[in-house]
């Protein structure tokens, strides 16, 4: 007898995943969204770890990418109705009160916190309290006291300098929107390095963004440093030029060009063309 009777020859669909966003630039999570039909820009409601929220959709389904276990994920459960948005607005209202309650328990208590953020879930049984400090605080006693006066579930999480200021929102010393408030969805890691790769002055007050960290813009240009770095000869090697020979003090990467101490003792700048040859160290 046959052993494949009875089984599918067809291969199993993909399945498809979507990415949604809960803030304008908010870090994106990805969802089975079955069998619907989703367009960029549609509200939906998912099932996440802290319940049922809101999102909006970043992309249209895609398959799961490589090394992402679908089984891992949770599902989109429908696309927003009249009534998820009118939840939405009420939500939002309720969220005025419960911020105001945080601050006046945070002073009651002489917590030595700010308070960044309260969001609350969907279904409005539970919030969570974002808050943020110089230390790492136990705020549990607060919570429960919100959660007693509000008859919610209260989740207190404290966050970071970089997440505070992505949640506040500011403007930068460019004269423009945080990036991290506006588009940035993902932060990476910036080291002073960036800064020396790109010839910087390491003036903590020229480099620190709002929120007191190194900037997220060092790493905007650094790939392209490194790039132009490639050509140009490192400080210290000895190069032949139109102008003389002589050791290399210092390279400027953005003019394409360096600076050489003459062998004769003056100081000049060559750019690439004007280089005929490195001679060894």
């Amino acid at each position: 007898m046959n052993s494949q009777i009875g089984q599918s020859s067809e291969p199993q669909a993909t399945p498809k995943v979507v990415h949604v966003g809960f803030q304008p630039a908010g870090k994106l999570e990805a969802f089975l969204c079955g069998p619907l039909a989703l367009k960029r820009g549609a509200r939906v409601v998912v099932e996440t770890q802290r319940g049922p929220r809101l999102g909006t959709v970043a992309a249209e389904p895609c398959p799961a990418a490589p090394g992402l276990d679908p089984g891992s994920l949770r599902p989109v459960l429908r696309e927003a109705e009249p009534r998820d948005l009118e939840a939405e607005a009420r939500n939002l209202a309720r969220s005025t009160e419960v911020r105001r309650l945080c601050f006046d328990r945070i002073r009651c208590y002489g917590l030595p916190i700010k308070l960044v953020d309260v969001e609350l879930s969907h279904d409005g049984r539970r919030a969570t309290v974002f808050f943020a400090g110089e230390q790492r605080c136990d705020c549990r006693e607060l919570g429960r006291e919100l959660a007693n006066v509000l008859r919610l579930r209260v989740e207190t999480i404290q966050v970071g300098a970089r997440d505070e200021a992505k949640q506040l929102g500011a403007v930068s010393p460019c004269g423009r929107e945080l990036c991290c408030s506006s588009w940035l969805r993902d932060f990476e890691p910036v080291t002073i390095k960036l800064a020396r790769e790109q010839g910087l002055a390491l003036n903590p007050s020229k480099l620190a963004g709002m929120c007191g960290r190194l900037k997220c813009c060092l790493r905007y240009e650094y790939a392209t440093y490194l790039e132009l770095r490639k050509s140009l000869p490192a400080a210290g090697k000895r190069v032949d030029t139109v102008k003389g020979a002589g050791k290399v003090m210092r390279q400027e990467i953005l003019k394409q060009a360096v600076l050489v101490q003459g062998d004769n003792g003056g100081m000049f700048e060559v750019g690439l063309a004007e280089l005929v040859a490195a001679r060894p160290h």
